[in-house]
């Protein structure tokens, strides 16, 4: 049976930019948020690249990514990931930083997902990522999915199988190391990501040709995500950098080592 396969990922600041937070007036938000360089949220990213591995096993699955970003960086950030594999975007135009309330950005990414033309529960997959870079509560899948009535719930994702009869194989994390394994006799299905087990994709030029003609109309229809913000601060500072410089000489390495930990300690 092929499966629908839903992937919600928002953005994230690149990870060497330093991030600020101001007060806008829409409330919290990062100085130059429309300014800084934007990857696709890692751990939706390895949801990403698991859908493509089960869609390409299970001939005739479809991809659709449900997005919540700002337009325009949207557009930059698919340009690059639309050339890993074929997908459908559902693009939302919303705030793309960590500052919006969850359960709103759960309520907005169901409603879109509820309104995908020809979308059959029967076959839906839900993925997504356990945590994420920007939206890290790691409650926003388990809501979705509450919201759309998928009460079969996996977190802490790190494998899927499918095996003969078309039952879902998952390993899920749980701690001291080991994972445990569930069975899934078939979809609705949510399944939130951990690390996963894939590589990144190598980029594909005619792969992300073809899917820009249709992102690009998308995105200029994307409709509005009114989030709501619920987070404050009272002051906030860039860490303080502090370097202290010792020159020693025959000094046996045990002896660094040593004075080394004892610093950390302080």
């Amino acid at each position: 049976m092929p499966y629908q396969i839903i992937v919600c990922g928002g953005l994230a600041p690149d990870p060497l930019q330093t991030l600020e937070p101001v007060t806008t007036p829409a409330g919290p938000g990062l100085k130059n948020e429309l300014m800084l360089p934007a990857v696709f949220d890692p751990w939706a990213g390895h949801a990403l690249y698991e859908a493509a591995n089960l869609a390409k096993n299970v001939p005739g699955s479809v991809i659709k990514v449900v997005s919540i970003a700002p337009k325009a960086k949207l557009q930059q950030v698919m340009m690059t990931v639309a050339q890993k594999l074929p997908f459908e975007l559902v693009p939302l135009d919303g705030p793309g930083g960590g500052f919006t309330d969850s359960a709103s950005v759960a309520a907005a990414l169901a409603d879109a997902i509820a309104a995908i033309p020809g979308l059959d529960k029967s076959q839906m997959l839900l993925f997504g990522g356990w945590e994420s870079a920007t939206r890290g509560a790691g409650v926003v899948m388990q809501m979705v999915g509450e919201k759309l009535g998928i009460t079969e719930q996996f977190l802490a994702v790190d494998e899927l199988k499918v095996d003969e009869s078309g039952a879902l194989i998952i390993k899920e994390r749980v701690e001291g190391g080991r994972h445990q394994v569930s069975k899934c006799a078939a979809p609705p299905a949510v399944l939130a990501w951990a690390t996963g087990n894939l590589p990144e994709p190598s980029n594909h030029p005619q792969t992300g040709m073809a899917n820009m003609r249709a992102m690009m109309p998308a995105l200029q229809k994307a409709k509005a995500a009114a989030l709501t913000t619920t987070v404050s601060y009272a002051s906030v500072a860039l860490p303080a950098v502090t370097r202290q410089t010792k020159i020693v000489k025959d000094v046996p390495a045990a002896q660094i080592a040593q004075e080394l930990a004892d610093w950390i300690k302080q």
